[in-house]
């Protein structure tokens, strides 16, 4: 428990028209733009921001920003896979770290979902409205998020059954189980309920609940 990733870390990680290109769309300007788009999101709200004030933040036409995102559904979903892969980044050096056998290291990956949820509806109070408008008209976002979650976690199971610990015959189907009990930790609107501490109390509950269930009688 020490040696888990704190809060603090996270903190220090979170109108279609024809314009002729002078320039090909580079992978700066599209990060110029969705740091701009975050920022506005953040202090006026998703639904209120327009993709003409999200092109004079970056100081460009709306014509022009056009030529990089199709529309304010394709930022935010722009945002949300850069969310999550910062997510499955810190998920997955949780199963690169030393030391831990596979109770502890499912703890961890629990805790360690647990406070990055919770970083970033500290740091972005209206995020409910861009994950509700990203959940229903990006669906296979989501999906793309489930699937490297579920199979985070079963590594941890198979870890779990090499030794010895574990008695898990499908990883998969399992693991798919054991991420369905932590939806309370992975839905933004959940995380507004509680402090941090007392997630983290039910994070270890859970995972103490958990892990007595697939321990290897």
């Amino acid at each position: 428990m020490n040696n888990l990733l704190n809060i603090h870390s996270y903190r220090s990680i979170l109108a279609h028209m024809s314009t002729p290109a002078l320039n090909p769309p580079t992978d700066d300007v599209r990060e110029q733009i969705l740091e701009a788009a975050n920022s506005r999101f953040q202090q006026y709200g998703y639904g209120k921001t327009t993709m003409a004030e999200i092109a004079s933040d970056v100081g460009m036409s709306a014509a022009n920003l056009y030529r990089y995102f199709e529309n304010k559904q394709d930022i935010g979903a722009g945002l949300a896979l850069r969310c999550f892969g910062q997510k499955e980044a810190l998920l997955r050096e949780v199963l690169r770290r030393p030391g831990l056998n596979a109770a502890a290291r499912l703890e961890a990956f629990i805790l360690t979902l647990v406070r990055y949820v919770h970083s970033q509806c500290s740091d972005q109070p209206r995020i409910n409205e861009l994950v509700e408008d990203v959940a229903g008209n990006r669906p296979d976002i989501v999906e793309r998020k489930h699937q490297g979650e579920r199979s985070l976690i079963a590594e941890i199971l198979a870890e779990g059954n090499r030794s010895g610990e574990f008695d898990v015959p499908d990883v998969v189907t399992t693991g798919e189980t054991v991420l369905s009990t932590l939806a309370l930790f992975s839905v933004p609107i959940f995380m507004q309920t509680y402090p941090l501490e007392v997630f983290e109390r039910k994070a270890i509950n859970v995972a103490s609940l958990l892990v007595r269930g697939l321990a290897k009688r």
